[in-house]
């Protein structure tokens, strides 16, 4: 597999992925580069946002919301890198975590589409509401299958131990973005949602 592939092979690589094509893995890359290269966008839109924020005066705003957004994309890192070696599957660690980066980028163009589709809804006849539930549980379902895909096929876990290993990644990443968000709420001090 190539460490350093052209952004065309990443591109394959997730569409390929993200339609259960477990050969769009050996698009990714793999090693600590692929891996950092998948993260730098992450990082660099929220920190772009924290900039905008400082130049209109509200520094303690910005700084507060790029390290909320900063905890939220590296929780899953974390988590399934501990995960993944107690479980002894680090080896593929660095395929599974530059695959899941680049990965997220799919969901929110599956929500505009999806934001497109519940329109149509909403014009047919079906109660707003009940169209942001149903395409909401669409989208999270699709996020969890895509997550499970890839630690069966990146990791080699089993379809349990994957279903496991998502699980804790996602209720841990949960309690790290959450936990704070409600101790600043009962402490009377609002912070601002990641993102």
């Amino acid at each position: 597999m190539k460490a350093r592939p052209s952004r065309s092979n990443i591109l394959r690589g997730v569409l390929l992925i993200c339609r259960g094509r477990m050969e769009g893995l050996a698009e990714i890359g793999t090693g600590p580069e692929s891996f950092l290269s998948s993260l730098a966008p992450m990082v660099a839109f929220p920190l772009v946002g924290c900039a905008l924020m400082a130049t209109q005066g509200r520094v303690v705003d910005g700084i507060t919301d790029f390290l909320a957004s900063l905890v939220a994309i590296m929780a899953p890192a974390v988590i399934s890198q501990f995960l993944a070696q107690r479980w002894g599957k680090a080896g593929g660690w660095y395929r599974f975590a530059t695959a899941f980066n680049w990965c997220q980028w799919v969901l929110p163009v599956l929500g505009a589409i999806l934001v497109l589709v519940a329109g149509a809804l909403v014009q047919a006849g079906l109660p707003l509401k009940a169209a942001i539930i149903l395409l909401s549980c669409l989208l999270l379902a699709y996020a969890f299958w895509l997550h499970w895909f890839l630690a069966r096929h990146a990791l080699g876990f089993g379809r349990g131990p994957a279903l496991g290993f998502v699980l804790l990644v996602n209720v841990g990443t949960l309690l790290l973005v959450g936990l704070p968000q409600l101790a600043a709420m009962f402490a009377g001090a609002p912070l601002a949602a990641p993102g």
